[in-house]
């Protein structure tokens, strides 16, 4: 089947496909219980989502323009895209070995892995983990308690697996808001997810880690590389695939890295190489650019959430919010009287009722319509029929859509970047993936790939799903580092003239 972006339009929603020029006559066969009439309504009523070639390719322009401000020296700070650099100098190339230590830090529990890399295998194998819980009063506390308590965990971890002897280097994922200042520099700028331990904010958390263990005194670590769970997703994928040089996570949030040229890079220092940039493309729109296609539905998820006026891209596309966005749309086309014989219930009156796991069910082949009827009616307590069902899951595929139709635009965006910077008339690449968003949704992953196909013809892009960048992936940050540091160390030796010339 031709797809449908390649023709101008999004793929139409699965429950009434006519109108579309290039789609096959008999799809909607199987949909004859919804009158030409009300579709027609629905159809009408759904229309500000279904975005076209032309209105995609102005997306992608916008966000162009964006990460040429996120890395520019004096404009970043205005930038919505961040563009935030990770000092991240190379993805794998297949050498690297050896033993890890991995530590996963984002909410009230934190994981520690060890992970091991072996170039024969070219795989990246998890041996042991174990997760530690962080008591409620602790997140409240010293800094220094947290640090200790985490430090007292890896040593009974290291105790448990027979390698408190051993000196390993250590991927630290740290998922809160910081600022990098080298691979093993963050500095915490604030505090979320219900923590506030004092004495961190504006600290180096890779300093405050060392002098827990060094007050332990009873094991060592070795060099540390900070790592944000995007990047993580492209080093795991890339020891396998060394073409991978794109990370993007499509889950509860969204964000994407990428290996750009360091001659780009304003606010790092050296002109050769690349490095990786975690571009926190959630916030793309931030500054109204996103208006013209946003809806009335997006704009009251926005109003409503923790932080409205921030993560504008992200509201319209992941995992967090997608299932509240469907919601508000139930809502409203109820009361237009195109749903569920004008009614709503309590239920669906509830913020967050209607779960981003109830669209990828919705719309499974085969067993779509009977988790529409089951979830409508005994989840949400709503009088709903058979033509109800098939509109409910024509709202799913309509929104699903425009989020892959999104994704897709914003991922062109970054192929076509890395293919001009690198003078190519036709770029090879592979994207790291993660998110449930993307792995769970029975038709995601294809649209996605559809919308990248029509925009970026001069871009051959394969896509590889990857799990636990935020601890096998920060294993191959961190061996990847060290490879280099073991690299530069010989550069230095055999040519020192060459140190600070961009001093």
């Amino acid at each position: 089947m031709t797809s449908a972006v390649a023709n101008g339009a999004t793929d139409a929603p699965r429950a009434k496909r006519a109108r579309l020029e290039d789609e096959d006559s008999d799809e909607d066969s199987d949909e004859a219980a919804v009158s030409p009439a009300t579709m027609s309504k629905v159809e009408d009523f759904l229309l500000p989502f279904q975005l076209s070639r032309e209105k995609l390719r102005e997306v992608s322009s916008k966000l162009r323009k964006d990460l040429i401000r996120g890395l520019g020296k004096h404009t970043h700070r205005r930038a919505p895209v961040k563009m935030l650099p990770t000092f991240v100098r190379d993805t794998p190339d297949g050498t690297e070995t050896g033993d890890f230590l991995a530590l996963d830090l984002g909410g009230t529990n934190f994981r520690v892995l060890h992970v091991r890399v072996e170039e024969n295998l070219q795989k990246v194998l998890k041996m042991d983990s174990q997760e530690c819980a962080i008591p409620q009063e602790m997140m409240q506390g010293p800094g220094e308690e947290l640090f200790d308590h985490i430090a007292a965990c890896v040593a009974e971890f290291l105790e448990s697996i027979e390698l408190k002897d051993k000196v390993l280097p250590l991927g630290f994922t740290f998922s809160f808001p910081c600022e990098q200042k080298d691979i093993d520099m963050s500095i915490l700028i604030r505090w979320t997810k219900g923590f506030a331990c004092s004495g961190v904010e504006g600290q180096n958390v890779v300093q405050l880690l060392r002098e827990a263990i060094k007050r332990r005194g009873d094991y060592d670590i070795g060099s540390v590389a900070m790592v944000n769970d995007t990047v993580g997703t492209m080093m795991n994928c890339g020891y396998q695939d060394q073409s991978c040089e794109i990370g993007m996570i499509i889950g509860t949030g969204t964000n994407a890295c990428y290996m750009e040229e360091m001659r780009n890079v304003k606010r790092v220092e050296g002109d050769e190489g690349r490095m990786c940039i975690n571009t926190e493309w959630g916030g793309f729109g931030d500054d109204g650019s996103l208006r013209d296609v946003q809806t009335e539905f997006d704009v009251e998820v926005d109003r409503t959430s923790i932080n409205p006026g921030v993560h504008t891209f992200e509201k319209m596309i992941s995992g967090m919010y997608l299932g509240e966005v469907a919601r508000l749309v139930l809502i409203e086309m109820a009361k237009k009287n195109l749903l569920f014989g004008g009614e709503t219930s309590e239920a669906l009156l509830t913020p967050d009722s209607f779960e981003t796991r109830f669209i990828s069910e919705i719309e499974e082949e085969d067993t779509g319509l009977e988790h529409a009827q089951q979830i409508l009616t005994e989840d949400l307590g709503l009088p709903a029929g058979p033509e109800d069902c098939e509109i409910v899951r024509l709202v799913c595929d309509t929104l699903s859509t425009r989020s892959a139709r999104l994704c897709g635009a914003a991922l062109v965006t970054i192929a076509n970047r890395i293919r001009n910077n690198r003078g190519l008339t036709h770029l090879t690449t592979t994207v790291g993936v993660d998110g449930t968003v993307y792995t769970k949704h029975p038709h995601y992953s294809d649209r996605l790939e559809e919308t990248v196909k029509a925009l970026a013809p001069k871009c051959n892009i394969k896509f590889m799903v990857t799990d636990d960048g935020s601890g096998k992936g920060a294993a191959m940050v961190t061996a990847v580092a060290q490879r280099l540091a073991i690299h530069s160390k010989l550069l230095e030796d055999s040519d020192g003239d060459e140190e600070d010339e961009d001093e």
